[in-house]
Parts: C-alpha cells; structure tokens; sequence
C-alpha cells in the first residue's frame, strides 16, 4: 500500500513538472567548438525528452565544415528545435543563415538581420575561377535543399547565396524566410506553443505552455578550448611562457619555470587548433633563443635586435590561409605584434644601456687605480667554459678560467691577470681550505 501511494506521488509529481525548454545561447564564428556545443547539448535535450530547444544565435559566420555539422544536427534531431536570432543588433549572416533556416521554427528578434551568405575566401575577397563556381554552386543546392525542408522561401535563399542578399527581421518574415518576430524568449515559447512541426519525420504539436526554461551555457572546458583557439591568445600564452622559462635559466626560481611551462603547453594547445604554420613557430623559437643569449652574451643588442626581427616575422607567418573557402583568416592581431616587439626592444635597449654604463664605470675605475686588481676574490656568475663571468667588486666581468678547467657558477675565484675587462681567475685556494 506504502510502495502503490509512493508511485501515485511519483507519477503525479511528474505529470506537474510541466514541459521543459532548453535554451542555448550561441554566439561567436561558426566553428568546431559551436558545433560539438550543439550537438552535445541537443543530444541531452532529446535523452531528457525536453519540449523544445532554442538556440539563441547571433554570429557573422564560419567555416563550411561547422556549418554542416550543425545543419546536420538540427535536421536530424529528435527534439524540435526553434533558433531565434537575437539580441537585438544581433545577425544570423553567411553560415548563421543556413543555421537558421534548418530549424524547424525560426524566428528573429528586432532590429536583427539575415543573409548574406555568397561564398567568401578566409581573407574576405571573393572566390575566383572554377573553383569560385563550384564553391557557390554547392552553397546554392544546399540552401535550396535545406529551404525545401523546411517550406521556406527558396528563391530568397538562393539570393542569399547568389546576390549576398541580406534582410531585415520584418522583411525576413515578409518573404516567408522565417516564421515571425520575437522580442523576448517569452515572445519566442507563445509563438512556437501550439505549432505542429516535423520531428525526425513525424509530426509533433508543441505544448510549451508554462514551460520550465533552462539555459545551458558552453561546456567549461569547450570555452576554455575555444578562447585557446584565439590566434592572439595562443601567440600570448606562447611568448610569455617562453620568456618564463628563459627567466628561470638565468636565474632559476621554479615559479617561472613553472608557470612557464604551463603558458607554453597551453598555447601549443591552441596553436594545434589552428592551421599552423610550422615555418613561422620555427622563427618565433629563433628569435626568442636569440633575445635570451642577449642576456648572457654580449654582442651590443645585435642578438637581441635579430631576436625581435624574427619574432615579428614568425608571428606575421605564423598561420597558413585556409583551407575551406568558407573558414575565416586565421591571423595575430598586428597590434599584438607591434606591443610585444616593442616591449621587448625597450627591454633589450634596457639591457644595452646596463652593459655599456657598467663597461664604462669599469673603465673608469681601471682608469683610476682600479676597483679590481689581481688577488681580488669573487663568485662565478655565468659558469666558465672557458669564458664565462664572475661577481667581483661589486662587478660582473667576463672572465676565463687561468688553467682551462671549467668553473661552475658559485665557484669562488680568485683574481690572477687582468686584461682590461677581462679577467684570469682560478679557484680560490683560501675558501678551499676553509671549507
């Protein structure tokens, strides 16, 4: 009896829950992270039996391959899917108009538009040639097929594709593109409530009647991939690690060796998204090898200079065109470039100025008597092999080794020749002993 009235709570409880939409809010370029958010997210919603999902969209396109998957995902699916292009200002152009107009409602918030959905290459010029042809014939028998199942208007979606014809939300409505105007998902649940649509080949009436909404953002780690594939950003976290690590070969510390490390590997993740050109992350390396032997040899900024130069060239390179017409220009903002370049010639003229000012007090004070003279002790700075530099008087001064042995740094020396700002040294036999 007990079991039976736990049952009938159950059942009823259920019946009360009521219907419940999903809302995806999709933004951004089309592209593989949007796609594996889509289809992830409605294959839960149709596991969970939901009423409907919406797909909030907003963007200025992407790449073709994207665009299918998602077109592929709507078309099939077991829940029936509303996209409502919104916030108003928001835009469902090139790719987001396939999107669109594969749902099974589609409707537009105002001040919103849609279309323009011609074929472009990666760096925004048209496609020419046979291939141009081929490319915008393909788009064209897909919009009209996509058009065609969902009773849309398939002459105004070949223009689309044909004439880059773009619309407004009212007159999207007007030409029969989408099926109406919503100015708030509210607007959106009354339009598509009683509406009877296909549904994996069969009709189904929705009842979204005092729907329960849930909105499911992004999968975290999908957001973290996807701000990763920022071409800026994963250039950033490269150089930044990089210049983390060579700080903990100078002078090591772990901090930087480790928050390095992870910069790094964490770029390279976002490099691997991208269409990486090797030539150009070659270059980078170079270049910051360069910067950091700046630091331990004196050339007179010549490394360091060399060092900016091809990091400024490797970033420029550092991506390849794209493959599929329709992906977007993969590139580093140029800004990026300039900052970082210049940031590291401040550093370098920083560095310069050091060496000639120290060079200077050092010829000074020789000049004078000399603040370093034979029999002066030090500290190994820079490991000798042969030549290296040591800590004395306050200085660092190049120095070689009096036997040819090799020191290691934090070998204490003693002062046996001095040739102007290069010293001879050899182990100091007094801390020896003391030790």
């Amino acid at each position: 009896m007990v079991m039976a009235l736990g049952w009938l709570l159950l059942a009823s409880g259920a019946r009360g829950a009521g219907p419940e939409v999903v809302v995806l809010p999709t933004t951004g370029i089309v592209d593989s992270t949007m796609a594996k958010y889509l289809a992830d997210s409605i294959a839960q919603a149709e596991s969970r039996r939901v009423a409907a999902v919406v797909i909030k969209l907003d963007t200025p396109g992407g790449d073709l391959l994207s665009t299918n998957a998602i077109v592929g995902t709507i078309l099939e699916a077991k829940v029936p899917v509303i996209v409502w292009v919104a916030p108003a200002g928001g835009f469902a152009a090139s790719a987001g108009t396939f999107i669109t107009l594969s749902a099974n409602i589609a409707l537009m918030a105002p001040g919103t538009s849609i279309g323009a959905a011609s074929p472009i290459s990666g760096d925004g010029t048209d496609i020419p040639g046979t291939l141009g042809e081929k490319v915008r014939n393909d788009a064209i028998a897909k919009i009209t097929s996509i058009a065609n199942a969902r009773h849309r208007n398939v002459e105004w979606a070949i223009s689309t594709v044909r004439d880059a014809k773009s619309s407004p939300a009212d007159e999207a409505v007007a030409v029969g593109a989408v099926d109406g105007i919503a100015t708030t998902l509210a607007d959106v649940i009354a339009f598509a409530d009683g509406k009877t649509v296909q549904v994996a080949g069969q009709p189904v009436t929705l009842a979204l009647a005092g729907a329960a909404i849930t909105e499911q953002g992004i999968n975290p780690f999908l957001g973290i991939f996807r701000l990763l594939a920022d071409p800026t950003i994963a250039l950033l976290l490269f150089t930044t690690g990089s210049a983390g690590l060579l700080v903990e070969l100078y002078s090591p510390n772990f901090v930087t060796g480790i928050l390095g490390a992870l910069m790094v590997l964490l770029g390279l993740i976002g490099l691997g998204t991208l269409p990486l050109n090797v030539g150009g992350l070659l270059l980078i390396v170079f270049g910051l090898v360069l910067f950091g032997l700046e630091v331990t040899v004196t050339s007179h900024g010549l490394l360091g200079f060399g060092g900016i130069v091809s990091f400024a060239l490797g970033a420029s390179a550092l991506f390849t065109g794209p493959a599929d017409p329709f992906e977007p220009l993969v590139r580093v903002a140029l800004p990026t470039i300039v900052v970082i370049s210049a940031t590291a010639g401040l550093f370098l003229a920083l560095i310069v100025f050091g060496v000639i000012r120290s060079r200077r007090i050092g010829l000074g004070a020789l000049g004078g008597g000399g603040n370093i003279a034979v029999g002066a002790v030090g500290e190994v700075r820079s490991p000798i092999h042969p030549l290296g530099s040591i800590l004395a008087a306050g200085e660092e001064w190049s120095a070689r080794s009096a036997s040819g042995s090799p020191l290691e740094r934090g070998t204490h020396v003693r002062v046996v020749k001095v040739e102007g700002l290069t010293l001879t040294v050899e182990p100091d036999a007094s801390e020896s002993k003391g030790t």
